[in-house]
């Protein structure tokens, strides 16, 4: 069996404290649902359950008809197979949390953010891989990461801050720049250029991201890639300091406007 995806493992926590809240052992709600311990300890650690079962272990944790909806709602999107499997890529990756995310925060040291890349930049940055990969693959990322920017548009946009080192601007074209400062007009979406004058800073320590979910007891996930692969993180305090580190970031670096102005003057050039 696989492991559960990020949904399923949501899932399964909000019904643990659901049952934590009704005052109800795991044996005890097992024993009244007519489930074996195991399978409720499976089904609190990520296992989908069948509807009806779902259901059933609301009503038994006082959860009244008029407050079923988001569980029913985390039920069906733990279920559904998402877009990116024609792909062929898996639920447990960096693509699955950022379509659930209502908002999130991207600090970018030496790319400009995938959701504000041209077509032309994926491409460089594919070609630019120490791994060579061939036609096919490059067009099926190209593909994904525009996809991927349908969330900044529409009736529920993904609300999106990045704030962008200096750095990331020598490699970016004429066409690229004038895309930043187009997306950076949607309400939804604010672009931070954070000078080199800002000197030695905590963004010197590397890109992250900081996604927040609407899930029942709202979290947030830091999630920072490395040479080997990436890593998610959900611990409370390693959360809160980037979440802090975040927010210094964004005062050091130039106001949106400042920004576009600067992103502006520097296409200007090219």
């Amino acid at each position: 069996m696989s492991d559960p995806t990020f949904r399923q493992v949501r899932l399964g926590e909000a019904l643990k404290r659901l049952r934590e809240r009704s005052g109800l052992s795991q044996r005890e709600a097992a024993y009244r649902l007519r489930y074996n311990y195991q399978k409720l300890s499976r089904i609190e650690n990520g296992q989908l359950p069948e509807y009806h079962g779902l259901r059933a272990m609301l009503d038994l944790y006082g959860v009244v008809v008029a407050e079923e909806t988001p569980y029913i709602d985390m039920w069906e999107r733990a279920s559904e197979k998402g877009w990116w499997h024609p792909y062929g890529l898996e639920d447990h990756g960096y693509i699955s949390l950022e379509h659930d995310a209502i908002r999130v925060s991207a600090f970018s040291l030496g790319y400009i953010p995938g959701l504000l890349q041209t077509e032309s930049y994926m491409r460089a940055v594919f070609h630019g891989w120490q791994v060579q990969r061939s036609r096919k693959w490059i067009e099926n990322q190209v593909a994904v990461r525009v996809r991927r920017k349908q969330r900044l548009v529409g009736d529920e946009a993904l609300e999106y801050h990045a704030v962008i080192a200096e750095a990331a601007f020598p490699q970016a074209d004429r066409e690229q720049l004038l895309h930043i400062n187009e997306m950076g007009m949607h309400p939804n979406v604010t672009v931070q250029v954070l000078p080199n004058t800002a000197g030695l800073n905590d963004g010197h320590n590397g890109a992250f991201l900081l996604l927040d979910f609407a899930y029942p007891g709202d979290m947030t996930v830091l999630y920072v890639e490395h040479p080997a692969g990436a890593a998610h993180v959900e611990d409370v305090e390693q959360v809160k300091a980037s979440k802090l580190v975040f927010k210094h970031l964004s005062k050091l670096a130039l106001t949106p406007d400042e920004s576009a102005e600067w992103i502006g003057r520097l296409a200007a050039e090219r």
